[in-house]
């Protein structure tokens, strides 16, 4: 009986969390630009509260590590 009643409330609270509450890491975001200039929009959109948030964290990390790849590149490296 218990472990019928904590899976029926472990179901009922992963619902709670959407697609957005996830954290993605720097390399998922560099993986996908799309979502990584998403979230960086969504970032410089509203700094004062994302600014701090795990998120917008990786995304300028992921952000700063592309630029460099990109500029590696176009020197020839």
């Amino acid at each position: 009986m218990k472990h019928l009643l904590l899976g029926i409330v472990m179901l009922a609270l992963s619902g709670c969390f959407s697609e957005e509450d996830r954290i993605y890491t720097v390399d998922e975001l560099m993986a996908d630009e799309v979502l990584l200039a998403k979230i960086i929009s969504e970032c410089r959109n509203n700094p004062g509260t994302l600014r701090q948030t795990p998120n917008c964290q990786n995304a300028a990390a992921a952000d700063w590590k592309l630029r460099l790849e990109r500029m590696n590149r176009a020197l020839g490296g």
